[in-house]
């Protein structure tokens, strides 16, 4: 295997152990010598490959908004509710749970420091463009941009709240087990699609 091959191979096992033990730990515990041990690799390579933590987890944030932009911004399928806040909330949720370490970061300004990678700035950009082109077809073409603005908020604050419950919050220890999660945020989501169409 070529030198940048093998370089490209480490760096993505540094990456992927990286996102197993954020899923499986949360965040704030992350080490490079933890990384390096899950990976099966030199206790250096992290370091050959992201300076410190905020590298790692900027990296991890910029692979997670591109996922996250091809989930959200994909046609309906034929399962989902023809309603956009439902299917967006639905996507979203979903999105959050099959990528819990990836989930975890993304939105953690203090981990990733956004403000510092232009090219992942501009990625979670495009993911939240992709929820604002959603809502202005949802309110039409008479609302104003504070109207949609308000909206996708509204929006993504459902679905970003719920998410983190389902995965590291209290949810089913407040409102018992929940046997059809889908069913439950499905249900969240109408309720929340019908307080819309209201303001």
């Amino acid at each position: 295997m070529a030198p940048k091959a093998i370089e490209q191979t480490l760096r993505e096992k540094v990456i992927k152990a990286a996102v197993k033990y954020v899923a499986d730990n949360g965040p704030d515990g992350l080490s490079f010598r933890q990384i390096a041990a899950d990976a099966g690799v030199s206790h250096q390579a992290p370091y050959h490959h992201f300076g410190d933590r905020s590298a790692i987890f900027g990296e991890i944030a910029l692979e997670g908004f591109r996922k996250f932009a091809v989930v959200m911004g994909a046609p309906a399928r034929a399962d989902e509710d023809t309603e956009n806040c439902v299917r967006l909330c639905e996507r979203y949720v979903d999105f959050a749970i099959a990528n819990k370490g990836h989930f975890r970061v993304m939105f953690r300004a203090d981990l990733c420091q956004m403000h510092e990678s232009p090219e992942t700035q501009k990625a979670a950009d495009d993911a939240f463009a992709t929820l604002l082109e959603a809502v202005s077809e949802m309110v039409g073409d008479s609302a104003s941009i504070d109207e949609i603005r308000v909206q996708a908020t509204a929006m993504w604050s459902l679905a970003h709240g719920l998410a983190t419950l389902i995965i590291d919050g209290p949810l089913e220890n407040k409102i018992g087990k929940v046997s059809d999660r889908r069913a439950l945020v499905r249900s969240v989501a109408q309720r929340a699609a019908e307080g819309l169409r209201r303001i």
